[in-house]
């Protein structure tokens, strides 16, 4: 039977961990309401050409790829925001053919072992590719987020982003740590 000391004992154990979890889960909310903004702000500096719209009336949309990590904070960034004149949405789906008329598409990290089917399936079209992924931008994506102690950083891949056909401004670009690798020269 166990004594009064290792019930405390463990009830004390059990109380610090349900305190920490909430500022993990915390520290985990912002990081992605931090990655939302940036998603918001890379579309604002690209340029897409025409064939990345099925109409002129149809919305800037931005693709999430997976176990969704943004929770609400995309769709509140977004929210009455336009981008060219086009109102904005975000499309949510585990398969990447649902996605492939977005203008962006994040590749969240339950996708890590398909990166190697999802980058061909978009192919050449007009899609800003984004991740979180290790080596994402250097296996052929356009931009990959990275932390730097607590801080949010990207890497990008502007050879990838040119052969969609994608302009990526020089303001973005001197932001970013500039990587290449993957589908780049196609």
């Amino acid at each position: 039977m166990p004594t009064l000391h290792l019930i405390r004992k463990s009830l004390g154990v059990l109380l610090c961990l349900l305190m920490l979890a909430p500022a993990a889960l915390q520290a985990q909310t912002k990081e992605y309401q931090v990655k939302a903004a940036f998603l918001f702000n890379f579309a604002q500096f690209v340029d897409w050409p025409e064939n990345a719209f099925t109409n002129a009336g149809a919305p800037f949309c931005i693709g999430v790829l997976g176990d969704d990590p943004f929770g609400a904070a995309l769709e509140q960034i977004i929210q009455g925001e336009t981008i060219g004149g086009r109102k904005m949405t975000v499309l949510h789906s585990r398969q990447v053919a649902d996605l492939k008329s977005c203008q962006v598409v994040f590749v969240c990290k339950s996708e890590k072992s398909h990166i190697a089917e999802i980058l061909p399936e978009l192919g050449s079209r007009p899609v800003l590719t984004v991740g979180d992924i290790p080596g994402f931008a250097r296996g052929g994506g356009d931009i990959n987020f990275f932390l730097e102690g607590n801080k949010v950083r990207f890497e990008i891949n502007p050879n990838a982003a040119q052969a969609n056909g994608l302009k990526i401004s020089s303001q973005l670009l001197s932001l970013g740590k500039i990587v290449s690798g993957g589908k780049e020269g196609k």
